[in-house]
């Protein structure tokens, strides 16, 4: 019967190792273990493991130990400088030693020299705390309450006026905080912000989902876009009704101002026939000018030539613009800090 070979550390508890709870002692024999699922003849995995005893996990708590002893040269020293135990120390170094099976250390008296693997093991224990320090800094940095940071996602539509309007009035108090922007229709954010990757989004139609919390800010009209030539083009109201026989220019489905069109549209008792899908509203208008069809628009921040806009008198024509985020995820202060602000703004979130 052939024996599966384990090369796994076993993990074994001495209470008066401060140092280390758990300590893990290889096999006998076994001084060149891989980590856990590491095929042989493959080079190991880059990204550190979650397996409680991966190299990762058994090497980790004691690498400043390693580090401090390794600039020393002296574990009495190092151990006075990390404010542990002398034996504490010493006992971790040989502990260290053993799980790697190799010597780091050579004993000369008191004091202690690196060998040619512990010199080749320092440099890469302290490229990898380095990177420890700098991601604690990091996070650290980003949750500052005055200069920390804040991504925010919010719709295209928003880009031109309302977000920059809303960041500088933020800015007034909070001026070092720092915003991390993204730009996309509204489910592509929602996704975003369930990666960790949004603090929160402003978006349309408010979002209703379990793990999202969302709160109404306010209400967008929505105007039937017509070419100027048009023969809509001379009135100021119109029931959408009356465009049911027109061809439409709208955003590509998943966005949720074409979700709107279609339910408005319904209820107005058509289908509309879509000669064009795309991502962005002013692309839309200008296609508008150009003659491809009709829509369903925001107003623009700067009036367009080539084109009416009409006041939909029915159904009524308006889109809810509300703030998300995660629901039970902490907030650090300056995300704290934005949310409270846009929470403010309800019914003043848009510019007259």
């Amino acid at each position: 019967m052939a024996h599966e070979h384990s090369s796994r550390p076993r993990v074994s508890r001495n209470s008066d190792e401060q140092d280390m709870d758990h300590t893990p002692a290889r096999p006998p024999g076994n001084t060149a273990a891989r980590p856990p699922g590491t095929p042989p003849g493959n080079p190991p995995p880059r990204i550190a493991e979650l397996d409680p005893e991966s190299w990762s996990a058994v090497l980790a708590p004691r690498l400043a130990s390693f580090a401090g002893v390794a600039r020393h040269e002296h574990v009495t020293r190092a151990a006075r400088d990390m404010g542990v135990p002398q034996s504490t120390l010493s006992r971790a170094m040989v502990r260290l030693e053993q799980d790697l099976g190799v010597a780091l250390f050579a004993r000369i008296g008191r004091t202690v020299a690196l060998t040619p693997a512990g010199r080749t093991f320092l440099a890469s224990v302290e490229r990898a705390l380095g990177e420890v320090e700098r991601a604690a800094e990091s996070v650290r940095a980003d949750a500052d309450p005055a200069s920390g940071k804040v991504a925010f996602g919010f719709l295209h539509t928003m880009g031109s006026e309302t977000v920059p309007g809303l960041i500088r009035a933020f800015r007034a108090d909070y001026p070092r905080v720092r915003f991390a922007l993204v730009q996309n229709y509204g489910e592509a954010m929602i996704e975003r912000m369930r990666a960790g990757e949004l603090d929160l989004c402003l978006t349309s139609p408010v979002p209703d989902a379990p793990d999202l919390t969302a709160r109404r800010l306010d209400e967008q009209r929505l105007r039937l876009v017509v070419p100027d030539d048009h023969r809509l083009a001379r009135r100021r109201r119109v029931r959408l009704a009356e465009a049911a026989d027109e061809t439409f220019v709208t955003l590509e489905p998943g966005y949720g101002l074409r979700r709107i069109t279609d339910d408005l549209c319904a209820e107005a008792g058509f289908r509309p026939r879509v000669a064009f899908e795309g991502e962005e509203a002013e692309t839309l208008r200008g296609l508008v000018a150009a003659g491809l069809g009709v829509a369903l628009l925001p107003p623009p921040a700067v009036a367009r030539p080539g084109v009416v806009e009409l006041t939909v008198t029915a159904p009524r024509a308006v889109r809810e613009i509300g703030v998300a985020w995660l629901d039970g995820h902490p907030d650090t202060p300056p995300v704290a800090a934005f949310k409270r602000f846009l929470l403010s703004r309800r019914g003043q979130l848009l510019p007259d």
